[in-house]
Protein backbone atom coordinates (compact mmCIF):
# COMPACT_ATOMS: atom_id res chain seq x y z
CA UNK A 1 0.00 0.00 0.00
CA UNK A 2 1.28 3.48 -0.86
CA UNK A 3 0.95 5.93 2.01
CA UNK A 4 1.97 9.55 2.58
CA UNK A 5 4.25 9.67 5.62
CA UNK A 6 4.43 12.43 8.21
CA UNK A 7 7.76 12.15 10.07
CA UNK A 8 7.39 13.53 13.60
CA UNK A 9 9.20 13.55 16.92
CA UNK A 10 6.33 11.65 18.50
CA UNK A 11 4.85 8.15 18.40
CA UNK A 12 1.20 7.31 17.75
CA UNK A 13 -0.37 3.95 18.59
CA UNK A 14 -3.50 2.42 17.08
CA UNK A 15 -6.44 3.80 19.04
CA UNK A 16 -4.57 6.92 20.10
CA UNK A 17 -5.36 10.52 19.19
CA UNK A 18 -2.89 13.16 18.12
CA UNK A 19 -3.59 16.87 17.58
CA UNK A 20 -1.30 18.45 14.99
CA UNK A 21 -0.65 21.96 13.66
CA UNK A 22 -0.08 21.91 9.91
CA UNK A 23 1.89 24.74 8.33
CA UNK A 24 4.17 23.36 5.59
CA UNK A 25 2.67 23.41 2.09
CA UNK A 26 3.45 19.75 1.44
CA UNK A 27 1.48 18.71 4.53
CA UNK A 28 -1.38 21.13 3.87
CA UNK A 29 -1.71 19.50 0.43
CA UNK A 30 -1.51 16.03 2.00
CA UNK A 31 -4.24 16.89 4.53
CA UNK A 32 -6.44 18.33 1.77
CA UNK A 33 -6.06 15.11 -0.23
CA UNK A 34 -6.73 12.93 2.83
CA UNK A 35 -9.87 14.89 3.73
CA UNK A 36 -11.25 14.81 0.18
CA UNK A 37 -10.64 11.09 -0.30
CA UNK A 38 -11.08 9.94 3.32
CA UNK A 39 -7.57 8.49 3.08
CA UNK A 40 -5.14 7.78 5.92
CA UNK A 41 -1.57 8.98 6.29
CA UNK A 42 1.26 7.51 8.30
CA UNK A 43 2.80 8.98 11.44
CA UNK A 44 6.34 7.76 11.88
CA UNK A 45 9.10 8.68 14.31
CA UNK A 46 12.12 10.58 13.00
CA UNK A 47 15.36 8.69 13.57
CA UNK A 48 17.62 11.54 12.34
CA UNK A 49 16.86 15.02 11.10
CA UNK A 50 14.17 17.60 11.76
CA UNK A 51 10.38 17.75 11.45
CA UNK A 52 10.54 20.69 9.04
CA UNK A 53 12.45 21.25 5.85
CA UNK A 54 14.26 18.41 4.11
CA UNK A 55 13.22 14.81 4.52
CA UNK A 56 14.35 13.00 7.63
CA UNK A 57 15.59 9.48 8.28
CA UNK A 58 12.71 7.54 9.81
CA UNK A 59 12.11 4.40 11.83
CA UNK A 60 10.69 1.33 10.10
CA UNK A 61 7.40 1.03 12.01
CA UNK A 62 4.66 3.64 12.36
CA UNK A 63 0.90 3.98 12.64
CA UNK A 64 -1.48 5.20 10.01
CA UNK A 65 -4.31 7.40 11.10
CA UNK A 66 -7.46 9.08 9.87
CA UNK A 67 -8.27 12.73 10.32
CA UNK A 68 -11.21 12.87 12.74
CA UNK A 69 -11.39 16.65 13.22
CA UNK A 70 -9.94 19.82 11.74
CA UNK A 71 -10.10 23.56 12.35
CA UNK A 72 -8.61 26.85 11.26
CA UNK A 73 -6.66 27.88 14.36
CA UNK A 74 -6.58 31.46 15.70
CA UNK A 75 -2.89 31.66 14.69
CA UNK A 76 -3.92 31.00 11.06
CA UNK A 77 -2.54 27.46 10.98
CA UNK A 78 -4.55 24.38 10.14
CA UNK A 79 -5.24 22.20 13.15
CA UNK A 80 -6.14 18.54 12.75
CA UNK A 81 -6.75 15.65 15.09
CA UNK A 82 -5.96 12.17 13.88
CA UNK A 83 -6.82 8.81 15.34
CA UNK A 84 -4.34 5.97 14.99
CA UNK A 85 -5.75 2.94 13.21
CA UNK A 86 -3.15 0.42 12.12
CA UNK A 87 0.52 -0.18 12.78
CA UNK A 88 2.56 -0.55 9.59
CA UNK A 89 6.05 -1.52 8.49
CA UNK A 90 7.85 0.55 5.84
CA UNK A 91 9.14 -1.44 2.88
CA UNK A 92 10.62 1.49 0.93
CA UNK A 93 10.30 5.28 0.71
CA UNK A 94 10.68 8.03 -1.87
CA UNK A 95 10.22 11.80 -1.93
CA UNK A 96 7.81 13.63 -4.25
CA UNK A 97 8.82 16.85 -6.02
CA UNK A 98 7.02 18.88 -3.34
CA UNK A 99 9.09 17.20 -0.62
CA UNK A 100 6.34 14.92 0.70
CA UNK A 101 7.67 11.56 1.86
CA UNK A 102 5.76 8.55 0.52
CA UNK A 103 6.17 4.96 1.54
CA UNK A 104 5.30 1.51 0.38
CA UNK A 105 3.99 0.00 3.61
CA UNK A 106 2.50 -3.26 4.79
CA UNK A 107 0.09 -3.75 7.65
CA UNK A 108 1.76 -4.79 10.87
CA UNK A 109 -1.27 -5.28 13.14
CA UNK A 110 -1.01 -5.17 16.88
CA UNK A 111 -1.86 -8.57 18.35
CA UNK A 112 -5.42 -8.97 19.58
CA UNK A 113 -6.13 -6.56 22.41
CA UNK A 114 -8.25 -9.01 24.37
CA UNK A 115 -5.77 -9.69 27.17
CA UNK A 116 -7.36 -8.71 30.48
CA UNK A 117 -5.36 -6.36 32.66
CA UNK A 118 -3.81 -8.34 35.53
CA UNK A 119 -4.52 -6.97 39.00
CA UNK A 120 -0.90 -5.99 39.55
CA UNK A 121 -1.31 -3.38 36.77
CA UNK A 122 -4.49 -1.76 38.12
CA UNK A 123 -2.39 1.15 39.49
CA UNK A 124 -1.29 1.87 35.90
CA UNK A 125 -4.92 1.93 34.75
CA UNK A 126 -5.77 4.28 37.63
CA UNK A 127 -2.84 6.53 36.70
CA UNK A 128 -4.02 6.59 33.09
CA UNK A 129 -7.58 7.54 34.10
CA UNK A 130 -6.27 10.41 36.23
CA UNK A 131 -3.98 11.61 33.43
CA UNK A 132 -6.75 11.57 30.83
CA UNK A 133 -9.16 13.43 33.11
CA UNK A 134 -6.58 16.15 33.71
CA UNK A 135 -5.80 16.72 30.02
CA UNK A 136 -7.72 18.90 27.55
CA UNK A 137 -9.67 17.50 24.59
CA UNK A 138 -9.24 15.26 22.73
CA UNK A 139 -7.58 13.27 25.52
CA UNK A 140 -10.16 13.85 28.27
CA UNK A 141 -12.86 12.75 25.81
CA UNK A 142 -11.30 9.33 25.18
CA UNK A 143 -13.44 6.35 26.03
CA UNK A 144 -11.24 3.37 26.54
CA UNK A 145 -10.67 -0.14 27.70
CA UNK A 146 -9.07 0.42 31.08
CA UNK A 147 -9.33 -3.32 31.72
CA UNK A 148 -7.19 -4.31 28.68
CA UNK A 149 -3.40 -4.61 28.58
CA UNK A 150 -2.98 -3.28 25.05
CA UNK A 151 -5.11 -0.17 25.46
CA UNK A 152 -3.67 0.84 28.84
CA UNK A 153 -0.09 0.26 27.68
CA UNK A 154 -0.53 2.15 24.41
CA UNK A 155 -2.18 5.18 26.00
CA UNK A 156 0.37 5.40 28.82
CA UNK A 157 3.23 5.14 26.33
CA UNK A 158 1.77 8.00 24.30
CA UNK A 159 1.22 10.24 27.33
CA UNK A 160 4.27 9.65 29.52
CA UNK A 161 7.31 11.92 29.03
CA UNK A 162 9.57 9.12 27.84
CA UNK A 163 12.26 9.53 25.22
CA UNK A 164 10.74 9.08 21.72
CA UNK A 165 13.12 6.18 20.99
CA UNK A 166 11.81 4.40 24.10
CA UNK A 167 8.23 4.98 22.92
CA UNK A 168 9.18 3.62 19.49
CA UNK A 169 10.57 0.45 21.05
CA UNK A 170 7.28 0.00 22.92
CA UNK A 171 5.28 0.55 19.70
CA UNK A 172 7.31 -2.17 18.01
CA UNK A 173 6.62 -4.68 20.80
CA UNK A 174 4.05 -7.34 19.93
CA UNK A 175 3.32 -8.46 23.49
CA UNK A 176 0.94 -6.09 25.31
CA UNK A 177 1.69 -7.60 28.72
CA UNK A 178 5.45 -7.27 28.18
CA UNK A 179 4.85 -3.62 27.23
CA UNK A 180 3.16 -3.07 30.61
CA UNK A 181 6.11 -4.64 32.44
CA UNK A 182 8.47 -2.28 30.57
CA UNK A 183 6.24 0.70 31.35
CA UNK A 184 6.05 -0.15 35.02
CA UNK A 185 9.83 -0.60 35.22
CA UNK A 186 10.39 2.74 33.44
CA UNK A 187 7.99 4.54 35.77
CA UNK A 188 9.65 3.02 38.85
CA UNK A 189 13.10 3.98 37.52
CA UNK A 190 11.90 7.54 36.89
CA UNK A 191 10.80 7.80 40.51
Amino acid sequence: MELPLFPLNTVLFPGGVLPLRIFETRYIDMVRHCLRSDAPFGVILIREGAQTGASSAIHGVGTWGQIVDWEQRPDGLLGITIQGEMRFRVERTWVQKDGLLLGEVIEHPMPADDVALPGEFLPLADLLQRLLQALPPPYCDMVGSFDRCGWVGARLTELMPFDPAQKQALLEMDDALARLFHLRDALVAAG
